[in-house]
């Protein structure tokens, strides 16, 4: 069997459905855990293609699984389907132009992400049938990647557990392999409770809230000397307590991302914003009340998967792109800052980038580094890869130099170039799971790799037990714990 040409074949064959698909979600543009629209259009795809599937699982409303076939290996492949806030944009528009005013966009492309995967479950799905060979694909729904952490839940409920090995993809402006470990990050949410008063007549009585998110910003400022390069802290102040200067603000709350390279690490920098939070609240004598509203490890890479991955897609015909899309891809590229533009120079070298400044779509395949890069971001793949053999490919989605997170990438989401891209991810992971189904001595050492990378560490979740993920549809109170 050539695995490429036939899964090729395959996914070709139902690429019509599969972009309206990615399309539909691009205009749906649901963000962390309401993606109620986005998760039951896939869901639509995988009743109708014979999966079987599990829903609201590890109490996701809007996370599931989708299985096909009997017995071992288990492959699991991964989709994310969750948007942006703010970042709505017209689709192929090479200038700034929302939709609708702070309104939601896949600036992550993850409408891509999730109907990539798809793509490859249903390749994985065909052969299997065909060949009634032992095996198993599981599609995970994963919701809420940018911001809450939805495989984190699922890895911590059980749900990886009987899993061989998981692939996943993203949206990127080059194609190849990730070789990368990550950040791990905790998310946390501070509120402080004080007393409000008026703030000329009778400030003396007044205890502001405010005032103690701020000098907590503050405090937080100064341990940034004290930490380690790699660790990264930012805020977003998410409730300023009101826009009356002359009351004394009684409640206000900030949000915290707090990363570095390792869990532990992590949860030494989180004990000591909290620390802080104490002290804020104590300057102030308000009240301070503090959840983990998600978190995430930091990602293990598997050599030997990304290997095999990165043979599969160097056989992998490229799309040709027309000249009318390389034309906006261009106007993309030059609507991108001077800085955005150096910073992709050094990533890709002198040579190169001035091929791609003249053809801003990647049109080859990266060679794979030896080394491990590092990524100073955090994805909750990286759970999973603690416990499962992971690998991971980018490809070409967005034109060189497109920053991730900003109206260029959005009104990307639905050019052909990007079906293309998406289309590339679902082939290579599905080439990638047939060879390793066909040839099991793989699984084994890719098992073997993770057990070494790990070197007698094991997985603990960053998120405590009585933490579940909000459930939107119902009012229920969160669990916050009061200092």
């Amino acid at each position: 069997m050539d695995i490429i040409k036939e899964v090729e074949k395959l996914i070709e064959k139902k690429r019509n459905e599969l972009t309206q698909i990615s399309d539909q979600i691009w205009e749906y543009a649901e963000t962390r855990f309401e993606e109620y629209k986005s998760a039951q259009l896939i869901c639509d795809m995988l009743e109708k293609e014979e999966f079987t599937l599990r829903t609201h699982i590890a109490n996701l409303e809007t996370g599931f699984i989708g299985s096909y076939g009997h017995g071992y290996p288990i492959i699991a492949i991964l989709g994310e389907y969750d948007a942006l806030t703010g970042l709505s944009q017209r689709d192929k528009c090479a200038v700034a132009d929302p939709v609708k005013k702070n309104g939601n966009g896949h600036g992550c492309g993850h409408n891509l992400l999730g109907v990539g995967s798809l793509a490859a479950a249903l390749a994985v799905k065909e052969y299997l049938k065909e060949k009634n060979v032992p095996g198993t694909v599981r599609y995970y729904g994963c919701p809420a990647e940018e911001s809450g952490y939805g495989k984190t839940y699922m890895v911590r409920e059980g749900f990886f557990q009987d899993v061989d090995v998981a692939f996943s993809w993203h949206p990127a402006t080059v194609n190849g392999v990730m070789h990368t470990s990550s950040n791990a990050v905790m998310q946390a949410t501070f509120k402080f409770k004080g007393r409000s008063s008026h703030a000329a007549a009778s400030p003396h009585l007044g205890r502001s809230a405010l005032d103690a998110v701020e000098l907590m910003n503050i405090g937080v400022n100064y341990m940034r000397e004290h930490m380690i390069d790699e660790a990264r802290v930012h805020y977003a102040i998410t409730n300023s307590g009101g826009i009356s200067p002359n009351v004394v603000q009684a409640e206000a709350e900030v949000m915290y991302l707090i990363r570095a390279p390792k869990p532990s690490q992590v949860k030494e920098l989180y004990e000591r914003v909290v620390k802080i939070a104490k002290g804020a609240a104590l300057m102030t004598e308000t009240q301070m009340e503090q959840q983990i509203q998600g978190a995430c490890a930091n990602l293990i890479p598997n050599q030997t998967m990304e290997q095999l991955m990165h043979k599969q897609m160097m056989q992998i015909n490229l799309a040709e792109v027309k000249q009318e899309e390389i034309a906006f891809a261009k106007a993309i590229y030059e609507s991108t800052s001077a800085e955005d533009k150096e910073a992709a120079k050094k990533q890709v070298g002198s040579l190169l980038d001035r091929a791609l400044a003249d053809h801003p779509v990647f049109n080859q395949i990266a060679p794979m580094s030896k080394n491990v890069s590092f990524m100073t971001g955090s994805t909750d793949v990286a759970d999973v890869s603690w416990n499962v053999p992971t690998a991971q490919c980018v490809t070409a989605t967005w034109a060189y130099a497109t920053p991730f997170h900003t109206w260029q990438a959005v009104a990307q989401g639905k050019t052909e170039y990007a079906h293309d891209a998406m289309l590339l991810a679902g082939k290579a992971i599905a080439a990638t799971a047939i060879e390793m189904i066909e040839n099991q001595e793989l699984i084994s050492q890719a098992k073997q790799e993770l057990e070494d990378r790990l070197e007698g560490e094991s997985y603990e979740c960053l998120v405590p037990s009585h933490i579940q993920p909000p459930n939107y549809s119902e009012s229920e109170e969160e669990d916050y714990s009061v200092v």
